[in-house]
């Protein structure tokens, strides 16, 4: 009994700050202590900056060669990738019309695991996993911003050649912050350390900045509307997919660490960046708003049962 509870104590270890963080920002929101202005701001700067600093940062102070599980990367491409098209089956015979297909694909495959993500890992690991974590991520995120494209272009009836997708990659910040870490971990070399000081001040504001833009920003009001579509979205996005990818990467073998990292990434709820990719390109923003909402919520409550599974079979 006394290793249960230490199994519940170590999960709420890991949620239980994400919650009061994301509880906090939608207090806030409601006492009218920040605003629309406010949020729209700041998810605008920890997007632009911080986030991207926070990756510059945690990859360029470490030896890739000594940090990066190159296998776990690989895992995860290859995974997402088939995860992706299953979905894409899936959503050709269960949602309708056509045009919201690419909005409830993208809400399943797409996680925040730059924010809430990453925010899991440390809380569970420590500053260890958000070296392991960060080029997972950043790889990760490249594979989501092309998916992202190509389902919605399908879904919507729009071409996008590939020239648009280049340059939505060349042009995402998180990407951009990445590249240029990517040199100094390569070689094992330390930027100057004043860079390094200024970057390592913007990184520390960028998961406590997210996670109260990301609570305040919660909308309840919009759920009542594209119900039936957003419980497909946010069951598929908080149990199928993480149930499937914890268990492939089982079954390939990862443990401890690594496998903690392949269940709390794909536990993370849907990404915000599919409501803005949805409505700057004419989808159903309403159902995309509902299934950011909704996993972000139900996120908290399935990434511990996940944990309390995981380190309670040892595995984690």
């Amino acid at each position: 009994m006394l290793e249960f509870w230490n199994t519940i104590l170590f999960s709420l270890s890991v949620t239980g700050p994400i919650f009061i963080l994301l509880a906090l920002g939608a207090w806030l929101a409601r006492r009218r202590a920040v605003n629309d202005a406010f949020v729209e701001t700041g998810s605008r700067l920890v997007f632009n900056w911080a986030l991207p600093a926070l990756l510059f940062v945690s990859i360029a102070k470490n030896h890739i060669d000594a940090t990066t599980n190159f296998h776990l990367i690989a895992y995860g491409l290859v995974a997402m990738s088939i995860l992706f098209v299953l979905t894409e089956i899936m959503a050709h015979f269960t949602v309708n019309p056509p045009e919201d297909r690419g909005v409830v694909v993208q809400g399943i495959f797409r996680s925040n695991m730059a924010i809430i993500g990453l925010a899991y890992c440390v809380n569970a690991y420590g500053e260890v996993a958000l070296v392991a974590a960060s080029l997972y991520v950043g790889i990760l995120s490249i594979l989501f911003n092309i998916l992202g494209v190509i389902t919605l272009s399908r879904s919507l009836h729009k071409q996008q050649g590939i020239g648009g997708i280049l340059r939505n990659i060349a042009t995402n910040p998180l990407i951009i912050g990445i590249v240029l870490a990517l040199p100094f971990a390569w070689w094992d070399v330390r930027p100057p350390e004043l860079l390094m000081k200024a970057g390592e001040t913007l990184a520390d504001m960028a998961l406590p900045l997210a996670l109260l833009c990301t609570g305040a920003s919660l909308d309840f009001h919009t759920l009542k509307q594209e119900m039936s579509k957003t419980l497909l979205a946010t069951f598929s996005k908080l149990v199928l997919i993480p149930l499937l990818f914890t268990a492939g990467g089982f079954w390939m073998g990862f443990r401890g660490m690594d496998l903690g990292i392949l269940m709390l990434m794909s536990s993370a709820p849907t990404a915000a960046a599919s409501y803005v990719m949805a409505r700057a390109m004419g989808g159903n923003a309403t159902l995309a708003a509902n299934t950011v909402v909704l996993t972000t919520l139900g996120s908290l409550f399935t990434t511990s049962l996940g944990v309390v599974i995981l380190q309670g079979g040892g595995w984690m």
